[in-house]
């Protein structure tokens, strides 16, 4: 949620703000707002409610003065509603502060009720504003930015990531972060600050992840970091690996159909590496096989899709290393005192690295002595850093707010894991192991068979069913999360009431549902390596159409059993069971798209959600 960027150099900043805000607009916001120290030292400052287009329109009609030193900010609304007021930035100090914020400042009233003492008087409903008035407050005794800054952050509780700047200190910005995200990129003779690489990556791949609870200045010719008590800090480098270009268009009609199409890659990029000779080492876990052939549970960590993949990923981890694996939601998992020993490993997945809920179950198991082990698709996130290791997918940077390409990276890299795991353990077959190795690598082609054959008439179906109001999907085994996904593919993006269930569950309550018309999705196993789950999944198509529904089978090449009892058959590439979730979500996530489409609906940011969902 929210988006961040700071810069200081020689170039003027309006331009870069702007930019680097339009970079961020996947993360989800309601108001975007920049500030500006200009050439004369004066601060001008704008911000509007809206997309980022109307304080664009603002600027061209009433630009701000130039200036070499500026901020930005896009907001999610928390405290206040989207109003211009409540946008960010926010002034304090007879308007000479600047500050933007991320989080939730969680003892705001505490500290406004006694800013109000004092006198102080607010334009907003913000809790950053409350973090501003207090900054400026403490500037005015002391006249130092960076040490009013740093008497601040410690009486805050929360999670934030705070920006400010002061007009009687060009060429200085000031960061800190607490439970929320802050990356810094380094320039020539200029640098940025930003809630991720995607604010400045047009502009330099070099960055420094912040750690937890430190504060970063960064001025055109240097940065300096330090923690809350102002102590200096070591930072870790590193080197973004896409450029700009992998986060545009390009000529698609949305980024959610770009990203589509990028799923074969995602796969094979995220496979790369990582197989050597038909067998699976993962660089990243060197030094841990000890530790990994010991285990006696593993605990999936996750939320919305990413828990799907946990779930898909479940079924390998079992059969591959023979440990038994429970999946949870991270924002239920620390709520209910779980059991947790050294032996267990504590997996989560959260494809930005920054997922509130997914923090705090992270940094929950390693208090409790579990190892922790992060997949994750974005360099220098937080929970990674919070983690004992870390398996990177490799999906590039994924903009719209609905996932798919990052939740077929993630199924892989839990394959991999199960099979480096089996391995290590001594729990998988060789000659298994191998067969597996070779499925994964024929999946990116599949995925593009599908795609390449498929997609046009999935996007024919969707705009057909346009008026559709409510659709179900079912599934067994490793369909069964497949169908929960597609269902929530199709909330997220068409707003119609969705569900997927078990199929084995329809005859326990929801065939009640089922009424002519009802489209159903029907994620059909193969009959070659699941033959007696096939039939039973045939069944359950005969008793829905029996009631009158329509029936959308997903199947593979030449099952001929479907025929007679679906509707419409969708086909996927023949392939062993374990690997037909990879290749049966892809119409799901096509279809998801195209309906929402063909309802005029905008794919890449919808109503009411984030890309990144940085408060609890």
């Amino acid at each position: 949620m929210c988006g961040i960027i700071g810069y200081v150099g020689p170039r003027q900043s309006q331009d870069i703000l702007l930019a680097g805000l339009a970079r961020l607009e996947y993360r989800g916001y309601d108001s975007a707002g920049i500030a500006v120290i200009d050439g004369d030292g004066g601060l001008g400052m704008r911000k509007r409610a809206g997309k980022l287009s109307v304080l664009r329109d603002d600027l061209a009609s009433t630009p701000l003065a130039d200036g070499t030193t500026g901020i930005g900010h896009t907001r999610w609304a928390t405290h206040g509603g989207p109003t211009d007021a409540n946008a960010h930035p926010h002034l304090a100090d007879d308007d000479k502060l600047a500050v933007i914020h991320n989080g939730i400042i969680e003892n705001f009233a505490e500290l406004k009720s006694e800013l109000m003492g004092e006198g102080v008087t607010f334009r907003s409903e913000t809790d950053t504003e409350v973090a501003a008035a207090m900054i400026g407050r403490e500037y005015a005794r002391t006249g130092d930015l960076v040490s009013a800054f740093r008497a601040v952050v410690s009486r805050l509780d929360g999670a934030y990531t705070l920006l400010a700047m002061h007009k009687d200190h060009p060429g200085l910005v000031v960061g800190a972060r607490r439970n929320s995200p802050l990356v810094i990129g380094l320039g020539e003779g200029e640098n940025f600050l930003g809630s991720d690489v995607a604010a400045f990556v047009e502009h330099t791949r070099k960055a420094l992840a912040i750690g937890q609870d430190e504060i970063v200045a960064i001025t055109p010719g240097g940065v300096e970091v330090t923690d809350f008590s102002g102590a200096p800090v070591e930072v870790e480098a590193f080197e973004v690996t896409w450029d700009a270009s992998a986060a545009e268009k390009g000529g698609w009609s949305s980024f959610m159909a770009k990203e589509v199409s990028e799923e074969p890659e995602a796969v094979a990029n995220t496979l790369r590496g990582r197989i050597h000779e038909g067998r699976v080492e993962i660089p990243e876990l060197d030094g841990m096989d000890e530790f990994l052939a010991d285990i006696d549970r593993i605990l999936v960590i996750a939320c919305g899709t990413a828990a799907y993949a946990g779930m898909v990923g479940k079924y390998a981890l079992e059969t591959w290393t023979r440990v038994p694996v429970d999946v949870e939601l991270a924002h239920e998992f620390r709520y209910r005192d779980p059991v947790l020993s050294p032996r267990t490993l504590v997996v989560s997945i959260s494809q930005s690295g920054e997922t509130m809920d997914t923090l705090m179950a992270v940094k929950y198991a390693r208090a409790r002595g579990a190892k922790t082990l992060s997949i994750c698709n974005t360099q220098g996130a937080t929970i990674p850093r919070e983690s004992d290791a870390i398996v990177y997918t490799h999906a590039g940077p994924e903009v719209a707010v609905a996932s798919t390409k990052a939740f077929v990276a993630q199924i892989t890299a839990l394959y991999l894991l199960a099979l480096h795991v089996g391995r290590v353990r001594g729990a998988v077959d060789p000659v298994a192991a191998v067969e597996a190795v070779t499925e994964l690598e024929a999946v990116p082609g599949k995925i593009a068979r599908v795609l390449e054959t498929e997609q046009t008439r999935i996007e024919q179906l969707a705009h057909w069913m346009a008026d559709t109001r409510s659709v179900l999907f079912l599934g067994r085994n490793v369909g069964y999360p497949i169908a929960l996904e597609g269902a929530l593919k199709l909330k997220e993006l068409a707003y119609i009431h969705a569900e997927g269930f078990a199929a084995g569950e329809l005859k326990h309550g929801p065939i009640a549902l089922i009424e002519p018309g009802q489209p159903v999705f029907v994620v059909v196993p193969s009959p070659r390596g699941s033959g007696e789950m096939h039939k039973k999944v045939v069944s359950n198509i005969e008793e829905i159409r029996a009631r009158g529904a329509r029936v959308i089978a997903i199947a593979e090449e030449g099952d001929v059993a479907v025929l007679p009892a679906a509707d419409e058959v969708l086909r996927i590439p023949l392939a062993a069971p374990m690997f037909e979730p990879l290749l049966a979500v892809v119409p799901l996530h096509i279809f998801a798209m195209g309906l929402a489409e063909a309802k005029g609906l905008d794919v890449d940011q919808p109503r009411n959600l984030a890309k990144s969902v940085t408060v609890e």
